[in-house]
């Protein structure tokens, strides 16, 4: 009931804002996690945000005049996602907000926004349901019941004997519950026995009980839906009790900062991957080039993600402008004038050629599956399997 009621002030506060013009330059909104544990995965969607305005201000950003992104951090949870949405809808009047980092925080977040007319775009939400909040959620990172599959069959082309599977997921997290779904449904259309499921918290940091059981079952693939601590300690301490098989990992594990996790221990994990920095097209190549000269290394996915989704602002907003001079609209005609186009554009980004359906879904022709390399205890890279 206090959630609700929150809810009511914000949307009230909202409903009897004064109408004001877009201002210049053009605001746009980034609600991802830079604390928390979650903020191993929302460091990378920042540094994709940044590297998307440097590079679109210096592209003359929308027809001339510049966009501004607006920071507020986002976390972990659901609260604060919650006010990091209604600070940049209310007092940042932003056009759109790319975020949350977490599923979990969309369902609580995004119909704020929605409820304001407000375009959201997620970076990395792939849980079940995410577009059907409302009619101005949309999202770039596709759908987990897409992409998780593949890992799962890369790991019988690498071991054709697997029979036995363990399953093991965070129960705390809305998209970790939908992504061993997916997992637990293509191992038994595969043919495989999923003779365990283990479930812990994303806080956790002891699995010894979990592992124990996952030992004693004999299973030749293990696959983890989690974040990237809980999922790294998982995969260190799976390795160092003595597992020796196949482990799959989820894409909340699909970040390099899991490297200075498991160290070592996690050489040889398997994760599905919605990008490849191979992709041939001019934006992923201005994006790698920058990404390379900052880090002197190859991007991962969530960056590549979250550059997307400001491209997809940036360009839709474009559009806009040419119909009727953003500068000459109130933010609230703006924003729905924005949605509208962002469903009917079709855009080369990072992650290849990509448009959305009615409802907001991305549509992606391509995924991938990579291994990781460690180079050393902190460090290594992902190497993709043909």
């Amino acid at each position: 009931m206090k959630r609700i009621s929150a809810l009511m002030v914000s949307l009230a506060v909202l409903s009897v804002a004064h109408a004001q013009n877009v201002p210049s330059p053009i605001p746009i909104g980034i609600a991802v996690a830079q604390t928390s544990n979650t903020a191993l995965l929302g460091q990378e969607q920042v540094v994709g945000t940044q590297l998307a305005e440097k590079y679109f201000y210096a592209r003359g950003g929308v027809n001339g005049t510049p966009i501004k992104l607006i920071y507020q951090d986002a976390a972990g949870d659901p609260n604060t996602a919650i006010n990091a949405f209604t600070a940049l809808i209310n007092q940042s009047k932003v056009v759109g907000i790319v975020g949350p980092t977490l599923s979990t925080q969309a369902f609580a977040a995004d119909p704020i926004a929605d409820r304001a007319k407000v375009p959201v775009l997620a970076p990395s939400n792939t849980a079940k349901g995410i577009p059907q909040i409302g009619e101005f959620i949309a999202r770039v990172s596709a759908p987990v019941a897409l992409v998780a599959p593949n890992a799962v069959r890369a790991a019988l082309k690498l071991n054709p004997k697997i029979k036995k599977v363990a399953v093991m997921y965070a129960q705390n997290d809305t998209f970790a519950t939908s992504e061993t779904g997916t997992f637990q449904e293509t191992a038994k259309a595969l043919g495989l026995d999923v003779v365990t499921v283990q479930k812990f918290q994303t806080t956790d940091n002891d699995f010894t009980t979990q592992v124990t059981s996952v030992l004693s079952s004999g299973v030749e693939l293990v696959i983890i839906s989690g974040l990237a601590n809980d999922g790294g300690n998982l995969i260190k301490q799976l390795r160092q009790l003595g597992y020796k098989g196949v482990i799959v990992g989820g894409n909340g594990l699909n970040t390099a900062n899991m490297f200075p996790v498991c160290g070592k221990l996690c050489d040889g994990v398997l994760i599905a991957q919605a990008y490849n920095p191979s992709v041939n097209n001019t934006s992923n190549k201005a994006f790698v080039e920058a990404y390379r000269a900052q880090y002197k290394k190859d991007p991962p996915q969530f960056s590549a993600q979250a550059f997307t989704a400001v491209q997809v602002f940036v360009e839709a907003l474009k559009a806009v402008d040419k119909k009727k001079k953003l500068s000459t609209m109130s933010i609230e005609d703006a924003r729905e004038a924005l949605n509208a186009q962002i469903l009917v554009g079709k855009y080369r980004t990072p992650l290849g050629e990509v448009l959305f359906d009615k409802e907001g879904e991305i549509l992606q022709k391509s995924f991938y599956v990579a291994q990781i390399k460690m180079i050393d205890d902190k460090n290594g890279k992902y190497i993709f399997l043909r």
